[in-house]
């Protein structure tokens, strides 16, 4: 309603907010639930209009968000309503960004805070995997195949058959990233293994256009056409898991941070496992390498009480 208060202009100029200048679906969506949620907030305390909205306003939303939610959510929600008001400035709908003067929580990471198995613990997860089944054979490339190329679960999930392909008589993967960004690496010899093993063994290698990764038909258990979800990965990962007897609670995201841990622990580079994981900056590889976590525990067990 503060929206509409504003005029037609102000409404066409904050759709267009959302459909014009946010590609990535998971950030629209992230943005549009905090300035739901912010401009509710400004509803309930008599702001009439969005062009009425003042620092005082945003900040005291974000002083109360800080006190319910961790600091980065609250920095992302700053950074909508922030990017929101930017965007109505330029447009001519408000004179100045209410936002701009605001300051998020401060929050520093040196450390991701992801879930990680260690090499024995991904071995026996795959291991256990039942692969005489399309559903089985799917789930082992799928797992493998953050494992060993380091991507997203996003990425992996977008992936098309024609994204395996032979080059220099070895099979490649084709993984897009956030921003866009086109990634290629070779397979490790396991995970050709098991892609070749999925792609033969449900028959979809002739399908070059087709999704990689699909949803299996109820009562079918077979492929249908239909994209994996990210939703129905992560309930396969947390299923997978628990079969395998895996303490950890795992999520998509904890492969590509095992991957790149195993790697550095193997000898690898840091600045070869940002290019792998398609990083603009070692300083984000860093928060996946959890080799501190081994260093941290042998020095625990040294309290010899």
């Amino acid at each position: 309603m503060l929206v509409t208060a504003a005029g037609e202009r102000a409404g066409i100029r904050f759709l267009e907010f959302f459909a014009s200048t946010l590609r990535n679906p998971h950030t629209r969506r992230a943005y549009a639930r905090a300035v739901t949620d912010f401009l509710a907030w400004c509803e309930a305390h008599a702001v009439p209009s969005i062009t009425a909205v003042q620092p005082l306003h945003v900040a005291a939303w974000i002083e109360l968000q800080t006190q319910a939610r961790l600091a980065p959510t609250v920095k992302q929600q700053l950074a909508a309503i922030r990017h929101l008001f930017d965007w109505l400035v330029m447009g001519q709908v408000v004179p100045l960004n209410p936002a701009a003067s605001v300051r998020g929580p401060a929050h520093s990471v040196r450390k991701g805070k992801t879930p990680v198995l260690d090499p024995a613990e991904a071995r026996t997860l795959l291991d256990s995997i039942d692969v005489t089944t399309p559903i089985g054979l799917r789930d082992r490339a799928l797992i493998a195949l953050m494992v060993y190329s380091f991507g997203r679960v996003g990425a992996a999930l977008a992936m098309k058959v024609e994204d395996v392909f032979v080059q220099n008589r070895r099979l490649w993967v084709r993984l897009r990233e956030k921003g866009g960004k086109r990634h290629e690496m070779p397979c490790h010899h396991t995970l050709e293994e098991y892609l070749h093993a999925y792609l033969d063994g449900v028959g979809i290698a002739g399908d070059a256009k087709g999704p990689l990764f699909r949803t299996i038909g109820r009562g079918t258990q077979r492929l249908t056409r239909t994209p994996l979800p990210q939703a129905n990965a992560y309930a396969m990962v947390r299923r997978r898991a628990l079969a395998a007897a895996i303490g950890t609670k795992i999520g998509n995201h904890s492969f590509r941070a095992t991957g790149i841990t195993a790697y550095l622990k193997n000898g690898g580079t840091l600045e070869n496992a940002a290019a792998m994981a398609n990083h603009a900056s070692t300083r984000t590889t860093q928060l996946y390498d959890r080799r501190r976590d081994e260093i941290s525990l042998d020095e625990v067990e040294r309290i010899r009480v």
